[in-house]
């Protein structure tokens, strides 16, 4: 049976989410704007301030819904997880003051999957508190998204492995308490069958953090995407996460997680670019009238809604494949579709609100330039936007199949020649 409605206990805690959201977490967006501050965990002012509210936030029962009531959180599927998402999508901070930032998220989701019991108590339990933040090094400078020719290399030595190599856009590894990283244990057999992961924690000796790029707009050196280099980083063997050679599992496990949350996110994202475009027209007068009356700005706001609904029906679509017991691999279609989708999406409805704010738009008094460079970096997060294009096409093309006639099978003159060969009996003489 379809149906498009929201239990009410629910609907309740997302009223409550959207009010504290907009009127508790969204002022902190602009007392630490930076995208790297909600992971600064030294920065006592901010930490003071959220402090509180994430103690609220646990009160509701809404803190890292992502996960099991064992670990904390509420165990709530994909769908209700994906209405929660849209209105922490709003703000940057607000991921962090609900405990579910990532890359934190994903990295918790695979110490629940795949750590042992005491992975998990040295890790698991103070990023599920909040205490810390992490990192996933998983990227290399030579390679990009192609872990085909991944370098970083893990060689056994009696009780320990030995870590060395580069990571580059290691996910706030200046603030992390420890990393995740993704090294060849095997050069014997192809990278997907021969990679492991491995907890490290960031005060192991010989972690050096060559630099810290941060995305456009960000200060040079200041952000929070580090560039790593591993000189024989020694970690014990329980270090090793999963089994050896299981790398590639434990990362799709986490990856399928994030692309959905990513683009979740990114439907709170679209509607906040829609409300200002709306308000901006509504408030403009040029011309002799407002922007309003404006049929360009008004194919804008029209394009920008259908656009987002679609969108976000697809990604609802998607959270209700997951729910259904069906893996991430089973639904690698729709992953990739919404993760196609959300960049494009993105750019397109922040781009249409910054032209309809004119200069101030794409000045530092609104946050459209900020988002419209996040937009840029959507298509590059958890894979590039022409890898998952090519996904589906690839996912698609398996359920068809080639024909082995001259003409295709929807061919007129063939099918209508067909059909008079089937009704001949009822037909006396041709249409």
């Amino acid at each position: 049976m379809w149906d498009f409605s929201t239990e009410p206990e629910f609907q309740q805690k997302l009223d409550w989410m959207a009010r504290f959201v907009r009127e508790e977490v969204e002022p902190i967006d602009l007392l630490f704007p930076d995208m790297s501050d909600p992971y600064d965990t030294g920065n006592r002012q901010a930490r003071a301030i959220i402090r509180p509210l994430q103690e609220e936030v646990r009160r509701q029962r809404l803190w890292a819904c992502h996960l099991g009531r064992e670990l904390g959180g509420q165990g709530y599927g994909q769908i209700k997880l994906a209405l929660m998402n849209e209105i922490l999508g709003r703000s940057s901070w607000a991921p962090t003051v609900f405990g579910t930032a990532a890359p934190d998220t994903g990295n918790a989701e695979i110490l629940a999957m795949f750590g042992t019991e005491a992975q998990r108590a040295a890790y698991l339990e103070p990023l599920l508190a909040g205490d810390i933040v992490s990192c996933y090094s998983m990227t290399e400078p030579q390679g990009g998204a192609d872990p085909a020719v991944f370098q970083t290399t893990a060689v056994r030595d009696g009780d320990e492995w030995v870590i060395n190599g580069e990571k580059w856009f290691s996910s706030n590894a200046r603030y992390a308490a420890f990393l995740i990283v993704m090294c060849v244990t095997d050069t014997t057999v192809p990278v997907a069958k021969g990679a492991s992961m491995f907890l490290v924690p960031s005060d192991t000796p010989g972690i050096e953090i060559v630099r810290n790029p941060g995305v456009f707009g960000e200060a040079p050196g200041n952000g929070a995407h580090g560039y790593l280099r591993y000189h024989n980083v020694r970690v014990p063997a329980s270090a090793l996460l999963g089994e050896a050679g299981q790398g590639f599992a434990v990362a799709q496990a986490r990856l399928g997680g994030g692309r959905i949350h990513h683009a979740m996110r990114t439907v709170g994202q679209c509607q906040k670019a829609l409300d200002m475009m709306c308000e901006r027209a509504l408030s403009r007068n040029t011309k002799g009238s407002s922007l309003a009356d404006k049929q360009f700005v008004q194919g804008y706001i029209a394009d920008s809604y259908l656009e987002l609904q679609q969108f976000r029906l697809l990604v609802l679509h998607t959270a209700w494949l997951i729910e259904q017991g069906h893996d991430y691999k089973a639904n690698m279609i729709s992953i990739a579709a919404i993760k196609v989708q959300a960049a494009k999406i993105y750019h397109d409805i922040v781009q249409r609100a910054m032209q309809v704010h004119g200069s101030l738009g794409v000045s530092d008094e609104m946050p459209l330039g900020r988002m419209w460079t996040y937009a840029a970096c959507m298509g590059l997060v958890d894979g590039p936007t022409e890898v998952h294009r090519t996904t589906i096409a690839r996912q698609l093309l398996r359920r068809y199949r080639p024909v082995d006639t001259l003409f295709p099978s929807e061919h007129i003159p063939t099918r209508r020649a067909a059909a008079l060969a089937k009704f001949k009996d009822y037909l006396t003489e041709p249409a």
